[in-house]
């Protein structure tokens, strides 16, 4: 198991609107059910990623570059916000204030970034919380934070308010600066307001009308799924054959696949979106501990999630919208060679009759590429769906009409599967024309064999852009 450098790679490629038809026989013409009559409900999984762009982004990205070395400063400011703005997020509004300047709201997560643009100065601030009183504890984590950030500082306003704030003149606020300032100053504030206010009592939460609430049917399954998964994965390394000291690495896996299907597919914010990064950090850190001490650092943050109360996971289950990702972009490479280092380590286990370890191994890379990594959207719909077929009674509990494996049966609804597959394809044709899935080397034998052979299928596509 390897760890990953984090690098910022550009993912600004121009789509074509040339498009080749998947090639589909006349037979599953006439006789496939269209996947587009069963409505799946609108819930959302796993991270946003701003990596996904229409062709009309790029295109006001050139435009904000070509008219700031033009000089016409709000012209460029307008085309640079719908670069940012996503239509399906909701999280950019921007205000006409005259000719000569714009006010701006973007949304990120629980925070609220506000500010102005004029011919002479940007500005954008974000509050992060409230202080009742001002005490040294945090302000001194305030100021070593600041050692850390490149663009933007923390400061108090007047209320004693924590604010982040980003400010330049308009001659220095190129584009490219401005995205990676709101960028440092929107998920900061997102993520700190929740540790800070964890840690020091004297500090509230700022209002966040913005926010909504999930229906408290999905709350519930989702904190159902979060304590079972829990419980069986803390099961399988008691009670299990698997000897945790001699293969520390199966523990590993299942540590870590638990780790991020609990991020993607439950989404929690706050504390433990939180501990779940942490525990994802305390893995993959270049320190002294071996890999049984990591597992053990593992178990023990999840046995304290194990014990929260109901009512504070409730809390951090709600819909938030987001103008920037904080996965790292990476083309189709990537997940290849994941697989490639990774996957052969399922045989073992399954020879040995380790199922669920050998399972754990096609979920954390399913998992780790979609917590860490923005990859190329069709790679993220079919991992997407690995966690459909692979999670049939959660995915049924949160009413999703189609039920790909039943595991009472260990059988599959192959036509489903291939169908759901097809559809993938048909939504990506036209950015991803090249991807032929060979659906003939899927393999039915038992969720471990069909795991293997899927994200080998996957693991062979051409995800390749047109050029």
């Amino acid at each position: 198991m390897q760890g990953r450098e984090r690098k910022q790679t550009e993912s600004g490629i121009f789509p074509s609107t040339q498009k080749t038809p998947v090639v589909m026989s006349l037979f599953d013409r006439l006789f496939s059910k269209n996947s587009a009559d069963e409505q799946e409900p609108d819930i959302r999984f796993g991270r946003y990623t701003d990596s996904y762009k229409t062709a009309a982004q790029y295109d006001a990205w050139d435009q904000s570059l070509e008219s700031f070395e033009q000089e016409k400063y709000i012209e460029s400011y307008r085309a640079f916000f719908d670069y940012l703005r996503d239509d399906r997020e909701d999280n950019v509004i921007l205000v006409e204030q005259g000719e000569e300047q714009l006010s701006f709201e973007l949304y990120q997560g629980s925070k609220k970034v506000v500010g102005f643009a004029n011919a002479f100065q940007f500005k954008a601030c974000a509050t992060v919380a409230r202080a009742k009183d001002l005490h040294i504890g945090f302000m001194r984590r305030l100021i070593e934070q600041n050692y850390d950030l490149k663009y933007s500082r923390f400061a108090l306003d007047q209320n004693n308010n924590i604010q982040i704030i980003f400010d330049s003149y308009t001659l220095d606020g190129s584009p490219y600066k401005l995205y990676y300032a709101l960028k440092e100053v929107a998920t900061n504030a997102d993520k700190l307001d929740d540790l800070l206010i964890n840690e020091f009592p004297m500090l509230q939460q700022t209002q966040a009308s913005h926010l909504r609430a999930l229906p408290e049917s999905e709350k519930e399954v989702k904190y159902q799924f979060v304590k079972a998964k829990i419980q069986a994965a803390l099961q399988e390394l008691d009670a299990g054959r698997l000897d945790g000291n001699k293969y520390p690495l199966g523990v590993s896996y299942l540590l870590l696949d638990l780790c991020y299907r609990l991020d993607y597919l439950a989404k929690p914010e706050g504390f433990m979106m939180e501990t779940l990064e942490r525990m994802h950090r305390q893995f993959f850190a270049k320190d002294e501990k071996n890999t049984a001490q990591k597992n053990q650092a593992l178990r023990k943050e999840f046995e304290k999630l194990l014990e929260r109360p109901k009512e504070d996971l409730f809390k951090e289950l709600y819909i938030v919208r987001s103008t920037f990702g904080i996965t790292n972009p990476v083309n189709h490479d990537a997940l290849v060679n994941l697989i490639d280092g990774e996957l052969h380590n399922m045989d073992w286990f399954v020879e040995h009759d380790y199922t669920q370890v050998a399972l754990a191994i096609p979920g954390y890379l399913a998992g780790y590429s979609l917590f860490y990594y923005a990859v190329p959207k069709p790679d993220r719909d079919f991992l997407h769906l690995y966690f459909q077929i692979s999670e049939p009674a959660f995915f049924k509990s949160l009413d999703f009409p189609s039920q790909y494996y039943d595991p009472n049966k260990n059988s599959f609804d192959k036509k489903a599967i291939k169908r759901a597959i097809r559809k993938i394809v048909e939504n990506n044709e036209e950015r991803y024309p090249k991807m032929r899935p060979a659906l003939n080397t899927l393999r039915f034998d038992s969720l471990a064999t069909f795991a293997k052979s899927y994200l080998l299928m996957i693991r062979n596509l051409d995800v390749s852009k047109v050029s």
